[in-house]
């Protein structure tokens, strides 16, 4: 099981070595320690690898994973799992800005709270946060699913197209043409699917509510000039 300690070696070191796991290859655990906030810790993973960091990192942990496991045992400073393809993210912490940004696969999930911006135009991507979400989340959203288990800044999912939101707790307010929606049987599947996945018991999928696309801003009409 492979071991950087980032105050001896360089990062570049890290990503090289996750850059160059062959299919074949025994060791696929890596463990980072002492991260310190650096920034494209484990950036552009694209192995079947697992990666626990131990401590805080900085910028885009994590960006462009396509089907690596990347655990922070910590929390994680702007767009942290930024273009996500597949695999799974895990933030033990809290995480800055843009959580999950353009995001089109896989699954990221946040055990404490996510900042500003968190889902900015998600394109696929399921994000779980088990705190509360901060200001234009899931801003320009197309598709993929946010669970919130705790409360959502203003604006939620504003401009959204046909991403699927879920909050658990108070919305501040809602984006231009985000309402809120009947939550059906087939979304209360969803959200308990994503829930086990998030390995999260004790929350009910009926205990949250549903927004989307009220679709009146696909085309261009004068009546939602205001909106625009």
């Amino acid at each position: 099981m492979p071991a950087f300690d980032l105050a001896e070696t360089p990062l570049r070191s890290l990503n090289e070595a996750l850059h160059s796991v062959t299919a074949a290859a025994n060791d696929t655990e890596f463990d980072v320690y002492n991260p310190r906030g650096a920034h494209a810790v484990a950036v552009g993973v694209d192995r079947p690898v697992t990666v626990r960091i131990h401590g805080p990192v900085g910028y885009y942990c994590a960006g462009m994973n396509d089907g690596g496991e990347i655990i922070v045992h910590g929390s994680a400073g702007p767009g942290v799992a930024e273009n996500m393809m597949s695999g799974k993210v895990v933030v033990e912490g809290d995480a800055s800005q843009y959580a999950g940004a353009t995001g089109h696969g896989g699954l990221l999930v946040i055990r404490g709270n996510a900042s500003s911006r968190c889902g900015i135009s998600m394109k696929g991507i399921d994000i779980v946060v088990e705190g509360s979400i901060g200001h234009m989340s899931a801003f320009m959203a197309q598709s993929g699913n946010l669970v919130v288990l705790g409360d959502a800044g203003d604006a939620l999912g504003d401009s959204l197209y046909e991403a699927r939101l879920f909050v658990r707790g108070r919305v501040d307010s809602l984006g231009a043409d985000c309402i809120e929606k009947e939550m059906r049987p087939e979304h209360l599947a969803i959200v308990a699917d994503l829930l086990e996945k998030a390995g999260i018991t004790g929350v009910k999928p009926e205990e949250f509510r549903r927004y989307g696309s009220a679709r009146k801003l696909y085309n261009f009409h004068i009546d939602n000039v205001d909106s625009y």
